[in-house]
């Protein structure tokens, strides 16, 4: 199973990326990351994917962990850089293909929720969200999910709010429920199996996510790299592009 992408080639590039977006975003919502990193280096190739039901991969569903099966199917060896639900599912991609991906960034990622309690909870929030979605169409969703406090900081973009609104209120409901927090198996306990190098990046804002990357960069242990982005939240690399661009241009480099 393969999801739909873009493949930016550079000849000669010494790297492969694959990128993956957030919930309610496209493959294009990467685009000006790719620009920035473009930029400053040269040396990689860029594949940008939709994520299982989203963008033209509305047609894909499946769960965190078949989303990850499909991102790696179509992708193959590379780097592997996600966002938000993008970064649950190459998480995910690692633990489930280690070979295959060479290196691994997470822009405010978590490893899940442990407590089952809670992750029932937010199991059952996630479902009345979808049952909302449905209820009132992508455009005013989108919209009510831009005004949370976690995006008070992301500049005003039509042009990416009309990428979003090419979802279907039907696909983010199925996508809230198959792939959502509440859903994904918890992966802090198996975190220190992971031996390729990590790069985790929170904005500074952003203060659950910034714990994750510090917890998660304690679990995974001295091939892990922390980066907390200034001036930033929930959507650091549309936030703070040019910085983020440099942080990962940077570590890069060092691989």
């Amino acid at each position: 199973m393969t999801l739909s992408y873009d493949k930016l080639s550079n000849q000669g590039a010494a790297q492969t990326i694959a990128f993956l977006h957030g919930f309610t975003q496209t493959r294009r919502s990467m685009t000006g990351l790719i620009n920035e990193m473009s930029s400053l280096s040269t040396l990689f190739s860029a594949i940008t994917v939709d994520a299982p039901l989203h963008g033209d991969s509305q047609h894909v569903a499946t769960d965190v962990a078949g989303a990850a099966d499909a991102l790696v199917d179509t992708c193959g060896s590379a780097v592997y850089l996600g966002y938000s639900m993008g970064a649950r599912i190459c998480l995910h991609a690692a633990i489930q293909h280690p070979v295959e991906v060479q290196a691994l960034i997470l822009i405010s990622g978590t490893a899940g929720i442990i407590d089952p309690m809670q992750r029932a909870h937010r199991k059952e929030a996630d479902n009345e969200l979808a049952d909302h979605v449905e209820q009132v169409g992508t455009p005013q969703f989108i919209s009510e999910w831009l005004s949370k406090p976690m995006f008070a900081l992301l500049p005003d973009n039509p042009q990416e709010i009309a990428q979003r609104c090419t979802n279907t209120a039907i696909s983010l409901a199925t996508s809230l429920r198959m792939c959502g927090t509440g859903t994904q198996e918890s992966l802090w306990d198996v975190l220190p199996a992971l031996s390729m190098p990590v790069l985790l990046i929170a904005g500074a804002h952003d203060e659950a996510f910034c714990q994750h990357a510090r917890r998660m960069k304690e679990l995974i242990g001295s091939n892990a790299t922390v980066q907390i982005v200034q001036d930033a939240g929930h959507s650091v690399h549309l936030e703070q592009a040019q910085t983020t661009a440099q942080l990962i241009c940077d570590w890069l480099a060092t691989l």
